[in-house]
């Protein structure tokens, strides 16, 4: 992911909330806390989770699907990872 570079310092600040609030969600398990919040904290997590894959996909795809640089196999290949990729998500 080497042109993720440029914007790896914002996507491990993503990770890095992800990581918090993953913790939050052990705490609220450990601590017994109410089963609304701890939903509501997994539901959060959720979306942060979604929107870093959004982002990294929205720059896989641009740049080994749509960079108009790229071979006919090199699309190929780029857009066949995206596909296994959400075949995982989806399972």
């Amino acid at each position: 992911m080497a042109h993720t570079k440029t914007n790896a310092d914002a996507l491990l600040k993503r990770v890095r909330r992800i990581a918090g609030q993953v913790a939050a969600i052990e705490r609220a398990i450990e601590g017994d806390a109410d089963c609304a919040q701890t939903l509501h904290l997994v539901a959060a997590t959720r979306g942060a989770l979604n929107g870093l894959l959004d982002e990294i996909v929205e720059d896989h795809i641009r740049e080994h699907v749509a960079r108009p640089s790229l071979s006919d196999a090199e699309r190929a290949v780029g857009a066949e990872q995206v596909i296994e990729a959400f075949r995982r998500y989806s399972k």
